[in-house]
């Protein structure tokens, strides 16, 4: 019993105990009596009474007096070490597994991989189907949106498992064999309809009858020197970066185990069109690619993208935990469990603060990833940032002195798992639901919203970032939101603006996109954003590769991925410098571009108009173009088998609300009452003043997209918390009409500019060479000076020396 004790960690002290005691605590459990137990106490007055059994939360001194601080927190599990296995991953009770262990090197290619040039000569084979073919590989049940999520369990479906493949008639059969009954793995069917040709089905996402792009396969029994030819015949989307050059991975076992060679970019006469066999409800579209594989009777696998499994996950935070340096800055929680009853990790990663003054002065940075299963590029890109965060860089020492790190790397683990592309087991996209109430169905976003909503009420979350993949646009840019709070304004396109120049090979800030629409409202950035936080945004990965700079036309290798996880830790030191220099820089630069804009879309309406002075006015949702060409589907509502949960929670709500009555005022607190309501009253009655009546007059003379800005401003901020006007500590107290702040924002910021005098370059000499295995090469980082806070073990009086580093990024 002992051990489960000290598994749940009610042992204090060592593990090696006396045989009298083992005798004793034994007694304990099998509830009998023995010689030093006294003889009317219960089956428990040992375990109370033991200086070895102590409290799970209080500090206990050699003597066994209460400390009155808390424990550290306890490490994750207790197979988060070298001695234990890891916790096997759980697949719904439905799918068939197989029992190997599939694992793929990283590797780099020596050269370029550039896009593809289509000849226009490529083929488009009209789908023959299985009628005409053979059916070579088949899963024997799928379950689509008629079903839902019931169990799981490690190993999946109980029983022996079925060979799908064909059995080979001989050594001369040529037939290939295909798989992808493991991690991440999607193909549903393949059938031969030629000698070298394979026509392939996708499975969609689990419960759902939709949400094919993401696959993954193997095929074994491989020919050398024969032009093969695969066709998946049942894609959704109309746009692909296969149109524009983007070609699929392969990975070779022979090329791996001999020659170090990992996942590559082969295919050849590619081409994405409409197929010919629409059911009537959907219409389908077809990929076709011809390949030589390298080897005979190798083993092959294609993807999408760089697959990245839970496993692998799992792998690195072991790594992370085992290690005696980084597990005293990251530490390892379970956030919750998701549907299936597997772990969604929570990293929290900070240096240790020596002072609660200096604990207290930090600010939150929130980083999610893989909220969509089948967007593997936003989890290289999350192992780019750990790996620097978590590394001896003086910069990385540096972000962990001022910053606590919440950073959530998988948030829908089932969908990893089984090989979904965009949904949870739930069948539904849990982007478009990060404003649910249902705990139990949708837990991973529930409680990732919730860890971050108890945040915001302990520190200021100075950034959210959820880090996506993007199957119809190059390049990588970010979603944000417009913040119509004119002493804020411009200020959340200043990061994205920042991490454009400090990877100008790799982000494209044209691509960048901050109107707010009404379908994306259940989204992680904008439910953060509404909640609090002014930087929240959704970061977009192609799965493609980069149309600017040294890399354009080239497709990103897995260094490029995690080598934008640097530039975030790059830019996050540039946005938060006390010299504010480059801050400045960057909005006159945003000012400057969003002038062009204002002209461009007069132009566009017919009209000329001076804009000097009254530009700033502008409600800048209604200049910005849509998020319509992202990648995001629109919410299909609750499962039928939810609908009825959700609207027993509203009632309980609703007559929880009822139910709740206001505490009896004394007679002084009615009066402080009734004279505060006295005062509201008379101040509503100077506000409105005849200076009002004409501001609103004259917005009604403006263009269509001049209206309403004020309105968006209130309403906007009715939704966001009242902490915005206490991040400057400034402006308390005082009531300024919309005309009046607006003159009084453009004086001081023509001030400020004048005072500063910012020379905006691009070009100019490379950043201070930290660590050159950490760190990008130096021809990519932009030319601005480093002017950092001293990066030195003994100089960690940073943050207190700046214990509020939000003043200096809001000016």
């Amino acid at each position: 019993m002992y051990h489960h004790l000290q598994y749940y960690g009610y042992f204090k002290g060592p593990t090696s105990l006396s045989s009298t005691v083992h005798r004793q605590i034994e007694a304990v459990s099998r509830g009998v009596s023995c010689p030093s137990r006294p003889e009317n106490g219960n089956s428990y007055s040992l375990m109370l009474s033991s200086p070895l059994l102590k409290s799970r939360q209080l500090l206990h001194d050699d003597l066994g007096e209460v400390n009155s601080r808390l424990r550290e927190p306890r490490d994750l599990f207790a197979f988060f070490s070298s001695s234990g296995p890891l916790q096997a991953p759980r697949w719904p009770i439905e799918c068939e597994v197989i029992k190997e262990n599939i694992h793929h090197i990283e590797w780099v290619p020596p050269q370029p991989e550039y896009f593809y040039q289509p000849t226009g000569n490529e083929k488009a084979p009209k789908i023959v189907g299985e009628e005409k073919g053979t059916v070579v590989y088949q899963l024997d049940s799928v379950p689509t949106e008629d079903s839902y999520f019931t169990s799981s369990r490690v190993g999946g479906k109980p029983g022996i498992i079925k060979e799908l493949a064909v059995t080979l008639q001989g050594p001369e059969d040529d037939t290939l064999l295909f798989e992808s009954r493991f991690e991440s793995g999607n193909l549903q069917k393949a059938t031969r309809v030629n000698t070298y040709e394979y026509e392939l089905t996708l499975r969609t996402d689990l419960y759902t009858n939709k949400h094919t792009q993401w696959f993954y396969f193997r095929v074994q029994n491989t020919r050398k020197d024969v032009t093969y030819r695969f066709t998946i015949v049942n894609l959704l989307k109309p746009k692909s970066l296969y149109t524009i050059g983007m070609k699929p991975l392969m990975y070779s076992q022979l090329d791996a185990s001999t020659h170090s060679i990992g996942w590559r970019r082969e295919g050849n006469e590619i081409r994405y069109y409409r197929s010919n066999t629409d059911d009537g409800q959907q219409r389908f579209y077809c990929l076709t690619w011809t390949i030589q594989f390298p080897h005979d009777q190798d083993t092959c696998f294609f993807a999408h993208f760089y697959p990245y499994t839970y496993s692998d996950l799992q792998c690195f935070l072991l790594s992370v935990a085992n290690s005696p340096v980084q597990s005293q800055f990251c530490k390892l929680r379970t956030l919750c469990r998701s549907l299936a009853g597997n772990i969604v990790y929570l990293l929290t990663i900070t240096n240790p603060a020596r002072t609660p003054q200096e604990a207290a002065a930090k600010k939150a940075v929130v980083l999610t990833a893989r909220v969509h299963p089948g967007e593997s590029n936003g989890s290289w890109i999350m192992k780019g940032f750990l790996d620097f965060i978590l590394s001896n860089s003086p910069d990385a020492q540096l972000l962990r002195d001022i910053f606590i790190f919440k950073v959530v790397p998988m948030l829908n683990p089932d969908g990893v798992i089984v090989g979904n592309y965009r949904c949870s087991l739930a069948g539904r996209d849990l982007n478009r639901h990060y404003k649910t109430i249902l705990e139990e169905s949708f837990p991973c976003i529930w409680h990732t919203r919730n860890m971050i909503k108890r945040l915001l009420e302990e520190r200021e979350v100075l950034l959210y970032c959820d880090i996506h993949g993007h199957s119809r646009k190059s390049n990588i840019f970010l979603y944000g939101c417009n913040n119509n709070d004119h002493k804020f304004w411009l200020h959340e396109r200043v990061f994205p603006l920042m991490l454009s120049k400090n990877a100008p090979d790799k982000v494209s800030f044209h691509s960048c996109n901050f109107k707010v629409q009404k379908c994306k409202e259940g989204t992680g950035r904008v439910v953060m954003w509404r909640m609090g936080i002014l930087n929240s945004y959704t970061m977009e990965s192609t799965f493609g590769g980069s149309t600017l700079g040294n890399k354009r036309d080239t497709h990103f290798t897995l260094e490029d991925l995690k080598s934008l996880g640097y530039h975030v830790c790059d830019t996050l030191l540039d946005f938060c410098d006390p010299d504010r220099t480059k801050f400045m820089q960057c909005l006159a630069e945003l000012k400057e571009l969003l002038q062009q804009e204002i002209h461009k879309k007069f132009k566009e309406l017919g009209q000329d108009m001076d804009l000097e002075g009254s530009w700033s006015d502008i409600s800048l949702s209604d200049i910005e173009s849509s998020t319509s060409g992202s990648d995001s589907s629109f919410s299909d509502g609750l499962p039928v088998h939810l609908l009825n949960t959700a609207d027993e929670l509203n009632q309980k709500k609703k007559m929880y609300k009822k139910k709740k009555r206001k505490p009896l005022q004394s007679r002084k607190q009615r009066n402080k009452q009734y004279q505060k309501s006295n005062l509201m009253q008379e101040t509503k009655l100077t506000e409105d003043a005849p200076e009002g009546a004409g501001f609103a007059s004259t917005l009604q003379k403006q263009p269509a997209f001049f209206k309403n800005s004020e309105n968006t401003s209130s309403s906007m901020m009715k939704n966001e918390k009242p902490r915005l006007n206490e991040l400057n500590g400034r402006d308390k107290g005082t009531s300024l009409g919309p005309s009046k702040m607006t003159t009084l924002i453009l004086t001081k910021n023509k001030e400020r500019m004048q005072r500063e005098k910012p020379g905006f370059t691009v070009s100019c000499s490379p950043k201070r060479n930290t660590n050159p295995s950490q760190e990008p090469a130096p021809d990519t980082k932009p030319n601005w000076s480093r002017n950092r806070y001293p990066a030195t073990k003994g100089g960690r009086t940073t943050a207190v020396v700046y214990p509020s580093l939000h003043i200096y990024t809001y000016p």
